[in-house]
């Protein structure tokens, strides 16, 4: 039983690498350990980083001695169990913070929070996640929704996610939502591929997507997209607001027209700004 719940953990290869000359598989097994830990299984033990990273055991330990060295990686004291290190968030820090859209469209979701919703977000596409770049909030503390910077939701089932698969060729598409699995997060969460297609359709028709509890009981989201100079799609912003606050229909009618508006002023200074995602 414990053999066949270790292969199940285990990951697959993403990708055959693009030029294998020039593919250092040491490094390819070092990330893997690290991609190992998620924020549901933020601690494990050396059985398995191995299980998941698809290593034998002695390959995972000296990786993850190293790992540890370099400050990536940390033991938890009292433990078998390893988490990440520090050094992973000056990483993903850097990402977030420089030569971005973070430092030019914060400034802008402050607008919109409280005055327009509850909380204003900047999210990007990552394979088949969002990952926020930028939040600002106010009046959501009940529904404790983690949406820091470098936090990853499944894009099938939010609003941000929507707007900026819509306007990605079909084939990717289906590539991005076929990347993970399509849990209902709710009764109202679309998880059939078909349905989500379709919905992805009318949202690039409608130039905005929307969210009512598809994604957390109580939430309501509007998500509007940013092309940058060549019309492709690089990131997303987002509003939401507490269902308690209103009901949909007015939510639209009152925050659309002003994140239309943000969100146009964002592609303007990143255009003019020659800044992506």
């Amino acid at each position: 039983m414990a053999k066949a719940e270790n292969k199940a953990a285990k990951r697959k290869p993403e990708s055959t690498p693009k030029n294998p000359k020039n593919y250092v598989a040491s490094v390819g097994k070092a990330f893997a350990v690290l991609k190992s830990f998620t924020s549901e299984a933020f601690e494990l033990t050396l059985s398995e980083i191995a299980a998941r990273a698809d290593l034998d055991r002695g390959t995972a330990f000296r990786l993850i001695q190293t790992l540890i060295e370099l400050g990536y990686l940390q033991a938890v004291p009292q433990s078998r169990r390893f988490r990440l290190g520090v050094a992973c968030l000056d990483l993903g820090y850097t990402v977030l913070s420089h030569g971005s859209l973070r430092t030019i469209v914060e400034p802008l979701l402050r607008e919109l929070v409280p005055a327009v919703g509850d909380a204003a977000s900047l999210g990007i596409l990552d394979g088949g996640d969002v990952v926020y770049l930028a939040r600002v909030g106010a009046g959501l503390d009940r529904h404790k929704m983690d949406r820091r910077p470098g936090t990853r939701i499944p894009a099938y089932s939010a609003a941000l996610g929507h707007v900026m698969l819509a306007h990605l060729a079909r084939d990717e598409q289906i590539a991005r939502l076929e990347l993970r699995p399509r849990l209902k997060l709710s009764e109202r969460t679309l998880t059939d591929l078909d349905a989500l297609l379709a919905r992805l359709d009318q949202v690039k028709k409608k130039g905005h997507a929307v969210s009512d509890g598809e994604n957390a009981y109580g939430l309501r989201t509007l998500a509007t997209p940013i092309f940058d100079a060549q019309g492709l799609v690089i990131a997303g912003l987002s509003v939401t607001v507490d269902a308690m606050r209103m009901d949909m229909a007015a939510f639209r009618d009152q925050a659309l027209p002003r994140l239309v508006q943000v969100t146009s002023q964002a592609q303007d200074l990143a255009i003019k700004s020659g800044l992506s995602s």
